[in-house]
């Protein structure tokens, strides 16, 4: 390892690891990150690794303390509450602003992220347990190019930040989603309203979407891994 000042390539590098630990779970709320560790594991300088935590603390994934150094950020149920709610407002501005600045290329790759969305394979024997990867990957992409055409980069500088740190609750909460629950008939009725520049019953749709998936997680949170890895759950 050496001092001089890392490339942003490395920097980026170890930023996008970093921040898939975390996400993930790998790395646990409360974990020390001790930077000489995550050099020498990931063949990076102590440089690169300093700056990619510098950044993460910025997203709220990481805190920093003086003479303590980085530390994974702890998470709450109380905390999720707040970014479903934050979340919903950030998301319904931008898919306003999505649908009054949305022209036909936008709707063409709208339609198109929801036919893949649609043929993204499932395993039916899990699907209400655990999504495929391939699966929510399509759901991510689908969700982003649906606000890609809001015109305000720093509401969707928000928006993704949002997206993260839900990210992170998820992907620690396997709980998967009721039997009763259809997103294939949510994502239909999101696209409808979308292509019928019906912003208000979009937003609901939207909404509606989001609050549910937080509440399915809540309320199977007793019995997956949330629970022994967030403090003060009821």
């Amino acid at each position: 390892m050496n001092s001089r000042t890392p490339s942003s390539s490395l920097v980026e590098s170890a930023y996008e690891n970093l921040r898939s630990e975390v996400v993930s779970g790998r790395l646990k709320p409360g974990q020390k990150l001790k930077i000489n560790v995550l050099a020498q594991a990931w063949e990076v300088s102590s440089g690169a690794i300093r700056e990619a935590l510098a950044r993460l603390s910025s997203d709220g994934l990481v805190t920093s303390e003086p003479q303590r150094g980085f530390t994974v950020a702890d998470m709450s149920i109380g905390e999720l509450q707040d970014i479903t709610q934050v979340r919903v407002e950030i998301e319904s501005l931008c898919l306003r602003r999505a649908i009054a600045a949305g022209d036909i290329e936008w709707e063409s790759r709208v339609v198109g992220a929801y036919h893949a969305l649609m043929r993204a394979p499932v395993d039916e024997a899990r699907r209400h347990a655990q999504p495929t990867r391939p699966w929510a990957t399509a759901h991510a992409h689908f969700h982003t190019v649906l606000l890609s055409a809001c015109d305000s980069p720093w509401l969707m500088r928000l928006r993704e930040q949002l997206y993260i740190q839900s990210e992170r609750y998820r992907m620690l909460a396997i709980t998967g989603i009721p039997r009763e629950r259809s997103l294939e008939d949510e994502h239909a009725r999101l696209l409808d309203a979308v292509l019928k520049r019906d912003a208000d019953q979009a937003v609901a749709i939207m909404n509606d979407h989001l609050n549910a998936t937080t509440r399915d997680f809540l309320a199977s949170v007793a019995d997956v891994q949330l629970r022994e890895l967030i403090p003060n759950t009821p």
